[in-house]
């Protein structure tokens, strides 16, 4: 709480996306990087990152946690997360958003695990811009009569593409091949992702934080689209990974370093 308050000092956020540890183990082995811990203390943890990050959001602001759900243990933390969240007078439950992975895992006895959940809760009453999709739309003949005119679903239209759903569909998840993919960041979420939120939920000059940097995603987000963005990290390694994927973007205007090494005075 005190490194919150250094950083923000009297400033307030009007968006905040985070993207915590999700108590998931991935693969065979409880890695660090990739630990599962109690579901008391994981509760416990959360509880204190979110005290943190109400008390630095504006009077409207927009709060997005991207988390997962662990099919092996009881879905958890996703129902424990969502009824903690609950208890919070100052935040209202918005949306519940689905990112479908175009790659996951699973098992030949089992449905593959593609999806990636996103909640969206609000303070007070934030602003929020219809951000369309690049999905053509393709199905005609909703007709509806307005003011003595019948018009089709087109005509009525405020663009000729869909607007995003609770199910995200149309967002490339990051690998290898991509420019923007960062070696060693296995939690990064696409930018186009990180963009549309920061698109929908701010305006231009607005203050987006971040309080598990890992890949830097939303500081480049930010950047981009010319909201100042103040972001933090609790794993020094991922929280040097940020700044220097930041300075490169400066430097070369290239969002990340697709194969290479970010780390290249590192012999591996």
């Amino acid at each position: 709480n005190n490194d919150t308050k250094k950083l923000f000092g009297k400033e307030k956020a009007q968006l905040v996306i985070n993207d915590p540890p999700y108590n998931v183990v991935v693969g065979n082995a409880n890695t660090k990087s990739l630990s599962k811990m109690d579901i008391k203390k994981y509760m416990d943890f959360s509880k204190n990152w979110v005290q943190n990050v109400v008390s630095i959001l504006d009077k409207n602001a927009s709060l997005y946690i991207w988390l997962g759900a662990d099919q092996n243990d009881g879905f958890q933390p996703l129902p424990e997360f969502m009824i903690m969240m609950r208890e919070l007078k100052e935040l209202s439950s918005r949306s519940f958003i689905t990112m479908r992975n175009q790659r996951g895992y699973g098992t030949q006895k089992n449905w593959m695990a593609v999806r990636q959940e996103l909640l969206y809760y609000i303070k007070g009453e934030p602003p929020f811009t219809v951000i369309y999709t690049d999905i053509p739309k393709i199905l005609r003949g909703y007709y509806k009569e307005i003011n003595g005119k019948v018009t089709e679903n087109f005509e009525r239209s405020k663009s000729l593409n869909i607007r995003p759903g609770n199910v995200w569909v149309d967002i490339q998840q990051v690998f290898y091949r991509m420019e923007e993919n960062i070696p060693g960041a296995y939690a990064q979420k696409p930018l186009k992702s990180i963009s549309r939120i920061v698109e929908a939920s701010s305006k231009k000059n607005d203050l987006v934080a971040d309080f598990f940097s890992h890949s830097g995603a939303t500081l480049i987000a930010a950047e981009q689209l010319e909201r100042g963005c103040y972001a933090m990290e609790l794993d020094i390694v991922f929280a040097e990974l940020s700044i220097r994927r930041l300075e490169y973007y400066r430097k070369t205007g290239k969002t990340g370093w697709q194969l290479n090494n970010p780390f290249p005075e590192v012999k591996v």
